[in-house]
């Protein structure tokens, strides 16, 4: 491998585990391998940090590279943020963390592991992952792509044509999981949302934090499946549904189906506000190892029956649905992707 091919280098975070990746210069990925090691956020923001640059420096050691090659580091990391680069309070990390100034922690750290400073972008995950998503599916084209990635909760994305992510004044662009569902489409009453808002926000009918509250509305039709019989707690019921689905049960079938029309409801909203080219669906429910290829074809093309009524006639004609393709690949290289085009635009 040549040693003077410049790199780009994404760290993803997440409470748990971080991940390492990077990207050349012309954009392609050093490596399909992910280098993964412990966020260990218990130990304090001085361990994180500390993880981070392992993380970095042993992907280079994978890679034969050196820090001399890296021209710039992204971090893709969860919000809430107080501002650029300073964490606000997170549900799944310490109090103390409240407050943390990352950006300019890692920056120092940066700057004594290569010798020399190291231009750092750092946003949301959800937006990052979007970026290489958005790479991906363009093709080599201009286009802007929304993504929406269903997990435990709802990640979204706006890219633009130049492929950077929407962030919005105040960094909370594209917050579009806590926007009211099509309640009077759905039929459907007002779930409870983690972020406390009443009005029924899309995160509960699309993602893992609403599925006991859509199986204990589906169980009314299904009073004799087996979970209606169940000892397991309600959460744990939610949990063995996406494996359910994969063997065409009729319950679950049915929730992930309607989990896919209150998506693609909301799709359409979003895409009369931004007029993608685009529009890329994430999560675990688009994961190749846990998820059979008719499953995921089954709800996308749920999730775009239910959104075409609502487009402009020239949107339905133009704006692509697809699967997300990158999986646990997509926010550290997204993360190295902004870095790489960051670097690249207009002072």
């Amino acid at each position: 491998m040549s040693t003077n091919k410049e790199v780009f280098i994404g760290t993803d975070s997440g409470a748990t585990t971080s991940k390492t990746g990077g990207v050349w210069a012309d954009g392609s990925m050093v490596s399909m391998k992910l280098r993964q090691s412990s966020t260990n956020s218990q130990l304090g923001t001085a361990a994180v940090i500390e993880g981070w640059i392992q993380g970095a420096e042993g992907f280079l050691a994978e890679n034969k590279l050196t820090w001399d090659q890296v021209r710039g580091v992204g971090l893709a990391i969860p919000g809430p943020y107080q501002r650029y680069g300073v964490l606000g309070r997170a549900a799944n990390l310490p109090a103390s963390f409240d407050g943390w100034n990352f950006h300019a922690e890692y920056s120092r750290a940066l700057a004594q592991a290569a010798g020399r400073a190291i231009p750092l972008c750092v946003g949301n995950d959800g937006k990052f992952g979007g970026v290489a998503e958005a790479k991906l599916v363009r093709a080599g084209k201009k286009a802007s792509v929304i993504l929406l990635a269903p997990g435990s909760g709802l990640g979204c994305a706006y890219i633009d044509p130049n492929g950077l992510p929407l962030d919005g004044e105040t960094l909370a662009g594209m917050e579009a999981a806590h926007m009211p569902a099509a309640l009077q489409l759905l039929g459907m009453r007002v779930l409870p949302c983690g972020c406390g808002r009443t009005w029924g926000c899309v995160e509960a009918y699309t993602t893992l934090s609403g599925l006991p509250h859509l199986l204990e509305e589906m169980l009314k039709r299904h009073r004799e499946h087996e979970l209606a019989r169940s000892p397991l707690s309600p959460k744990e019921k939610a949990m063995v549904l996406r494996g359910l689905a994969q063997k065409n049960d009729p319950l679950a079938t049915e929730i992930f189906d309607f989990q896919a029309r209150a998506l693609g409801y909301h799709a359409a909203s979003l895409c009369l506000a931004l007029d993608p080219g685009f529009v890329v669906i994430g999560g675990g429910l688009m994961d190749h190892e846990s998820t059979t290829p008719q499953f995921r074809e089954r709800y996308i093309r749920v999730l775009r029956e239910a959104a075409l009524p609502f487009l402009w006639p020239a949107q339905r004609a133009t704006i692509k649905f697809a699967a997300s393709e990158l999986g646990e690949l997509s926010q550290s290289i997204g993360a190295a992707l902004v870095a790489l085009y960051t670097s690249k635009a207009p002072a």
